[in-house]
């Protein structure tokens, strides 16, 4: 049965707030880039849910984008120019910290939205909301078989009348393993959320995430298709900012 798709849930970058990213002077909205915070002793951390008092400094650089920064001191550099030469301590493990960080803020907000039955788990569950066109979301650990997650991203475009059309679930940066322990359940493989607004929520952390393992943040599905967020274009500069 087709459920008619709802107005798109989307962060539009012309009005969400823009920083600038220290390593690469691009622009873009805060939404898109990762915070990096100053603790009282000078140590630069991440701010993965970018919430920490005081200023912070934004990148939207990839790891090994990140990780090539700082063996050679152009992070260091950077972050000198933005805190005005500071003394700061930059963890010889930062990059390490920030994926953690990400992938906890992803993680917990999977979560909170299973706490509030918005998030689907187990194949055989999917699969029966997807072909009733109630998955607005669906995503695939990184070590999920071919066949199961091909199974579940046609019965997901059956539910939404666009059989051919080639939308799938977005094969995470995280195994079954991360999932399984994140959310306190056996064997986490395939992953769906039933609510526009659960995907929205899910939508800041998840992008962060995927462009910092360099991973494109193509759709939580689909991009323009999926039903309750748009995430920005795959193509777009990676940023960070200041602020």
């Amino acid at each position: 049965m087709r459920i008619p798709h709802n107005d798109a849930l989307g962060f539009d970058s012309l009005e969400a707030p823009e920083r600038r990213c220290i390593l690469t002077g691009n622009h873009g909205s805060r939404d898109e880039l990762i915070r990096l915070a100053i603790s009282p002793d000078g140590d630069v951390l991440p701010d993965a849910l970018a919430r920490a008092p005081g200023r912070g400094a934004w990148i939207g650089v990839s790891r090994g984008e990140l990780e090539t920064a700082l063996t050679k001191g152009r992070l260091k550099g950077a972050l000198a120019r933005a805190y005005k030469g500071a003394a700061l301590t930059i963890p010889a493990d930062l990059p390490e910290r920030i994926a953690a960080a990400l992938t906890r803020a992803f993680t917990d907000r999977l979560g909170l939205e299973m706490k509030s039955g918005k998030l689907l788990v187990g194949s055989d569950r999917i699969a029966e909301n997807a072909r009733m066109g109630k998955v607005r979301w669906l995503a695939h650990a990184a070590d999920a078989g071919t066949d199961g997650s091909r199974k579940l991203d046609q019965a997901w475009r059956v539910g939404q009348d666009e059989e051919g059309s080639g939308r799938q679930g977005i094969t995470l940066p995280l195994d079954r393993a991360t999932l399984s322990v994140a959310l306190g359940r056996d064997n986490v493989v395939h992953l769906a959320l039933t609510d526009p607004a659960a995907a929205k929520r899910l939508a800041v952390p998840l992008q962060r995430l995927l462009r910092f393992m360099g991973q494109a943040p193509a759709p939580l599905g689909e991009t323009e298709q999926n039903e309750g967020v748009h995430v920005a274009d795959p193509a777009a500069p990676r940023i960070v900012t200041t602020n």
